[in-house]
């Protein structure tokens, strides 16, 4: 059993598109009109046949209060996984990107937590 896609619930997926393509670095891989939304995948540009990222429009009511929840508990909705946390969160912070944590050491791993401009907040994890 392999993960070949997960989602990311995002209020605005051309916002969505921008954010996760022109400042985290990653590449649209899918994009499908299904009517008012699409079904919008983006992938890592160094693991391209890997796992894709759904952009997710908000369309279930229930999942609108489930993101605004994890939003203001300050919980990430999705980890990425990089080679240096506190370079990432250098070159992202020089981008405008709004860190509500810091690169933070928590045993063998280094974290930071941000916002992604759509509802969520993200971590990036150095292993």
């Amino acid at each position: 059993m392999k993960i070949k896609l997960t989602s990311v619930m995002v209020d605005n997926q051309e916002k969505a598109l921008t954010f996760y393509t022109d400042i985290l670095g990653f590449i649209k891989k899918t994009e499908i009109p299904l009517g008012e939304h699409k079904w919008l995948t983006v992938v890592s540009p160094e693991e391209r046949d890997t796992v894709e990222l759904l952009l997710e429009p908000m369309g279930f009511e229930p999942a609108r209060v489930y993101q605004k929840a994890l939003f203001d508990a300050g919980i990430p909705l999705a980890s990425f996984s990089v080679d240096d946390v506190r370079q990432e969160y250098e070159r992202l912070e020089k981008l405008g990107v709004s860190f509500s944590m810091k690169p933070t050491k928590m045993g063998g791993a280094t974290v930071a937590v941000f916002a992604d401009t759509c509802g969520n907040h993200l971590q990036i994890v150095q292993v």
